[in-house]
């Protein structure tokens, strides 16, 4: 098999590689195993000089690494750039905090010393996806790394020199050989590597599909995973919301990364006395925005990561129209080289079409108008997603209704949902299980050991 770098700008192959052999992969398997033999024994100030290092690579380095980014992916270098600090802040952070986060946590119990110790689990596997290439990795890695695990990366198959950047990274910043490797293997290796004795976990960000797959060969193999799947974040606002301030957000937040974010605001529900208002703004806005060479700073969007992803959104956008949408801008693809789609705008979208049931990835904004509180909470639930979502209101009541009543693992107040290193990261429904960031990262792989030391004679039994 063969593993490519297709420059998603120009639709030019820049560079391939092959995939893993069998014996290969084994190798880096075995190498793994007795890697985590001795590193589990490293102590926590070694692992974050370590850790703190490679944070000062990606600082340093920050431009080449960036342009590697956009190569592979797409992404504006501006986003790239950001992208690749905030790597430099996550590994930062778990080298400051992960140990208070993993020290033993001790039980009021009579008679006896007892606390919860927490091991690391061994091998773990990583299955990550293309549009936050590296942010995705660090995100396992960082706290993974901090609690004595040792991490197997499986990337996206469009980013192989970005993965193997990745560990060279770690490998400079002084890890021990086989603590963090690259896999350059297909799909179809995915299971065996699972399936393998010497892997002990699998953590996997990608679609709904990818990750039924997943859970399925772990839960037969009883290995703890965790899933941060799709998303089609609801993104509300209210009479009493600062509707230039929202409009703003809403714009940042839809083109992020290209519209290629889980966590990008997707749909759009407003209520009916300002929605007429809501879109004539948004749709300016989108319009003004510039599309083109993603390493010009000057760019606002530029292209999807490759012409299939062009062609999913496209079949997406014509169908919500047929179906009865209104196009308000934008809504078919540009006709240049390259993988590019225009910022668009479908409004009224009609129940059962692709922009009510599937996840739109791509710069398209889906709006809903809502009759009162209990309408934009009813539309936002109405979706087989759950990871986050935004109410833009000032009414204390509103939002706290906004709070309890949305099904989703995150939910933000006046500002669009985010990945940050301090706060815990998931969601609900098909978009997943488990935590990743903030204490939940480094406990997402570990061996929560109970111990009981008795200090006094024990009854028999």
């Amino acid at each position: 098999m063969v593993i490519a770098t297709t420059n998603p700008a120009t639709g030019e192959e820049v560079r391939r590689f092959e995939a893993l052999t069998a014996a290969e992969l084994d190798r880096k398997l075995a190498l793994a195993a007795e890697a985590f033999g001795g590193y589990r024994r490293t102590t926590f100030a070694q692992r974050s000089d370590w850790l703190r290092r490679a944070g000062e690579i990606f600082t340093d380095e920050v431009d080449a690494l960036g342009r590697l980014a956009t190569l592979e992916v797409g992404k504006t270098l501006v986003s790239s750039l950001t992208e690749i600090r905030k790597c430099a802040a996550g590994c930062r952070y778990f080298a400051e905090h992960a140990e208070a986060m993993l020290a033993d946590q001790t039980w009021p119990v009579d008679g006896a010393e007892v606390y919860t110790r927490y091991e690391p689990l061994g091998t773990v596997l990583a299955i990550m996806p293309w549009n936050f290439p590296y942010w995705q990795v660090v995100r396992f890695a960082a706290p993974a790394l901090m609690a004595g695990n040792v991490g197997l990366l499986k990337h996206a198959s469009s980013v192989p020199q970005v993965a193997l950047a990745i560990e060279d990274v770690f490998h400079r910043a002084g890890f021990p050989d086989g603590v963090f490797q690259t896999l350059l293997i297909g799909s179809d290796a995915v299971a065996g590597v699972i399936n393998d004795d010497r892997v002990r976990a699998v953590t996997l960000t990608g679609s709904e599909l990818a990750g039924r797959q997943v859970a399925a060969a772990a839960g037969r193999n009883i290995k703890t995973s965790v899933l941060e799947l799709g998303g089609s974040d609801a993104f509300i606002v209210m009479p009493s919301a600062d509707l230039d301030n929202a409009v703003a957000n809403a714009v940042t937040s839809r083109t992020l990364n290209n519209g290629q974010s889980c966590i990008n605001a997707k749909r759009f529900i407003v209520h009916a006395d300002i929605a007429e208002e809501f879109e004539r703004r948004l749709v300016q806005r989108m319009q003004a925005l510039t599309v083109g060479d993603p390493m010009d700073e000057q760019t606002d969007v530029g292209p999807l990561s490759s012409a299939e992803a062009v062609a999913t959104i496209d079949r997406q956008v014509r169908d919500t129209v047929a179906a009865g949408g209104r196009l308000l801008t934008g809504g078919k693809p540009l006709g240049t080289p390259g993988s590019f789609y225009p910022p668009t705008v479908i409004a009224d979208v009609p129940d059962g079409s692709p922009g009510h049931r599937e996840e739109f990835f791509g710069p398209v904004a889906l709006l809903w108008r809502a009759r009162d509180i209990d309408e934009a909470i009813r539309i936002a639930n109405d979706s087989t997603f759950g990871l986050g979502g935004s109410a833009w209101t000032r009414d204390r009541a509103e939002q706290q209704r906004f709070v309890t009543e949305v099904e989703t693992g995150m939910m933000y107040i006046n500002k669009f949902t985010e990945s940050t290193p301090q706060v815990p990261f998931g969601g609900v429904k098909n978009s997943g299980y488990g935590r990743e960031l903030a204490q939940f990262g480094p406990r997402s792989f570990v061996n929560a050991k109970t111990v009981w030391i008795a200090t006094a004679e024990q009854p028999g039994g």
